[in-house]
Order: structure tokens, then C-alpha cells, then sequence
């Protein structure tokens, strides 16, 4: 197992934009957690700013070493992650920090309160939110125009796919610092959990994903019931204001197709990942996901939806597939062919170990050092910097 080298001066960390932790959404959460923690172990003083919920425990102040701040968000898609990055920064501006790392370029707007702070900030830049189906052309816009404003006012940009980074060259000629996500890396073998969804091992295909367009649950689905299955089709996902699209994912299902809703238990979900005969992953515009590199460090075969970063993980080991025409053949040539599929989930699992979080968060920790260290040499701020480190 790789270990972060010698440890440096502490430095208080915050982490902001998401919807804190336990991670239970997506891939920024899972960021936050697995950084986070780890940076708290390396004795950094980490902040974590979380999103009020009705069952948020505001006694709860400390989670695997991160110290968590609760602050409420509007309850509204378009404002929600906005509203509440802006009470954090204001917060930040009082209590301040030695580094901030804002995570999505739609909290830019917010950016000038924590320079005024005084305080270094990264910016996550994640995918290419502005192609997601779930905004109009007013959100569409607004996310062209946040993009500008965070290459503009950040100190550094991040981002966790290759293709991620040639977008920010080629749009705004600007570098930034490739920190992927890890990879959980499972051994355990263990199935004991499936029997509470009446699977057997080996034998069903696995969807895991928040039901929005882009994630082509509706594609996989519909290419699946075209097809001549046998082993069924579980769906884990749900997404909040998806109502729409969630019905119409589930009118495209049969009596094969099991839609079991979120599933937060990790440790079922990974008998999931590790047993399924193929992983399907319909994401299309957000970089590298964790959920497929959690399918490949389980040992999955996977089938993704075709598009830069998909290929750009999986490369030979993945099958792909652009529409729901693609699909039957795909289902056809996974359950005719059991040792192909464990063939592939064998490699894919070797390439995941190139994917790991200790040496992601020596990455954000390397980026932060640098960040306070220009600050305090009185580097100017004028907008994102290259930082051309690649890791893992």
C-alpha cells in the first residue's frame, strides 16, 4: 500500500460546496470522506461544511477527524448548492482558513469573499455541467459563465480526468492539476448480503447511478428490455427533483428489471459491485466517477456508456455502447460468456489499483502547501496557475 511521505507543518484545510459527510450522494462527497480523513490522519486541521437536512444531528460535530459545520441551503435544484456554498464562505470570512478547496465551478460566484479572506482556494471543477440534461438554457448559461469566473478568481483548478483538463487548455488556455478519485480495492469475496435482494451470485447486471439523463439509466434500461435476458437487471438510484425522469425510467422496465432504490449500505452495495456479472455505466459528463472505479476495484466487467472518460479508465477492458440498440447484443454476449466476463473484471480490477486514495490526498495535500506557500510569498492572485502535477 503506497503512504503518504514525511508529514509537514498542519495547516487548517476547509473543504466546501458539497453536501459534506457521510458521503451518501456522489462523487464529491466520496472525495471529501476519503481526502478529508485523510488529511485529518496527516494532523491537518480539516473543516467540512455540510448541508443542513431534516435529520442532521448538530451534536455531531467530528467525523473520521474532520470537524463538521452544518449550515443550511435553499430547498430548491437551482439554488440549493449555491445558497448554502455562500453561507460557507461568509463563515470562512470570519472564521478563516489557511487553504480552501471549493468544489463545482457553479460556486464561483463566491470566490472574491474567500480572496477577501485572504485564504487560497482551489476549485474543483468537476464534469461538464453545463451538458446535463436537468438544466434549461438559463442554467446552461449560467454554468458557461461560472466556468470563466473560476478559472478567473481561482488560485488553482482541479480536475479529475485527462479529458477534463484538455477542455480548460483548449477553452480558456488554462492548466490545472489532474487528481483523480481512488479505488476501493475489494478482496472479501463475501455474498451473504445479496439473499436480502434474492440474488445469487454471478447471476443479475448491476446499474449504479443518480437517475439525471446523462447518466443514460433510461438508455440502459430500455436496450435491456429489448434484449433476451435471463439474469435480471438491478437498478440502485433515486435523485431528488427527478421525479419526471424517474418515471420514465421505470415505465421502460419489465418484470426482469428490479429497481431497489438508493442503497447506502456500503457493504451490501459493494456484493453488489463485486458480484454482478456486468456493471453497466451510462455516465457522460463527469469526468472520472467513483462509482466506476468502485466496480473495477471489485473485480466487475463493465459495460459503459461510450465517451472520452469512460475510455480514458477503462480503455480495452471496458465494452461500450452509444444507444440502447448497442445493448442487447452486450447483454446477448455477457450471459454466453461467464469467463470473459471474469476475465475482464480480473483486469479491470489490476488497472484499479492505479487509483489510490492515499495518493490522491497527498496530491490536495502537495496543492494546498503550495497554494499557502505562494500566498505567503506574496504571489499575485490572478487566476488559476499551472500546476501540471499527474496522480495517480
Amino acid at each position: 500500500m503506497y503512504r503518504l511521505s514525511s508529514r509537514p507543518a498542519r495547516i487548517r484545510i476547509a473543504l466546501v460546496g458539497t453536501r459534506g459527510v457521510p458521503a451518501r450522494y456522489g462523487g464529491f462527497e466520496t472525495c471529501v470522506e476519503e481526502v478529508g480523513q485523510r488529511l485529518a490522519e496527516r494532523g491537518h486541521d480539516v473543516v467540512v461544511y455540510c448541508r443542513t437536512t431534516e435529520d442532521t444531528d448538530h451534536a455531531v460535530t467530528e467525523y473520521k477527524g474532520m470537524k463538521l459545520v452544518h449550515l443550511p441551503a435553499l430547498k430548491k435544484r437551482s439554488l440549493e448548492t449555491l445558497s448554502h456554498t455562500g453561507l460557507s464562505a461568509w463563515h470562512l470570512f470570519f472564521r478563516r482558513a489557511d487553504v480552501a478547496i471549493v468544489f463545482n465551478a457553479a460556486n464561483a460566484p463566491w470566490l472574491p469573499v474567500l480572496r477577501a479572506a485572504g485564504i487560497p482556494v482551489a476549485t474543483h471543477m468537476d464534469g461538464l455541467e453545463w451538458k446535463r440534461a436537468k438544466w434549461g438554457p438559463l442554467g446552461k448559461r449560467y454554468y458557461r459563465i461560472a466556468e470563466s469566473l473560476a478559472v478567473r478568481w481561482s488560485d488553482a483548478l482541479i480536475a479529475d480526468a485527462a479529458g477534463i483538463q484538455d477542455y480548460y487548455r483548449q477553452e480558456f488556455d488554462v492548466d490545472s492539476t489532474y487528481l483523480a478519485y481512488g479505488a476501493p480495492i475489494l478482496e472479501s469475496g463475501a455474498t451473504d448480503r445479496l439473499a436480502e435482494l434474492n440474488l445469487v451470485p454471478g447471476e443479475y447486471h448491476l446499474v449504479v447511478a443518480r437517475f439525471e439523463p446523462e447518466n443514460h439509466v433510461h438508455v440502459i434500461v430500455e436496450g435491456y428490455v429489448r434484449s433476451r435476458a435471463e439474469l435480471p437487471l438491478v437498478v440502485v438510484g433515486s435523485a431528488p427533483y427527478a421525479d419526471d425522469y424517474t418515471r420514465l425510467v421505470t415505465s421502460l422496465g419489465d418484470a426482469r428489471v428490479r429497481f431497489v432504490g438508493g442503497v447506502w449500505d456500503q457493504e451490501l452495495l459493494d456484493q453488489l459491485y463485486a458480484n454482478a456479472r456486468i456493471y453497466w455505466h451510462g455516465h457522460s459528463v463527469g469526468g472520472t466517477n467513483p462509482s466506476l472505479l468502485r466496480a473495477m476495484g471489485a473485480g466487475a466487467a463493465i459495460n459503459a456508456f461510450d465517451v472520452n472518460f469512460n475510455r480514458e479508465v477503462l480503455g480495452a477492458d471496458g465494452r461500450y455502447f452509444a444507444d440502447a440498440s448497442d445493448i442487447p447484443a452486450l447483454v446477448h454476449a455477457a450471459e454466453t460468456s461467464r469467463s470473459d466476463t471474469v476475465l475482464r473484471g480480473k483486469k479491470s480490477q489490476a488497472d484499479a489499483l492505479a487509483y489510490d486514495w492515499d495518493r490522491v490526498a497527498e496530491g490536495y495535500e502537495q496543492l494546498c502547501l503550495g497554494l499557502l506557500g505562494r500566498r505567503r510569498a506574496g504571489g499575485r492572485r490572478s487566476g488559476a496557475f499551472p500546476l501540471t502535477t499527474k496522480l495517480p
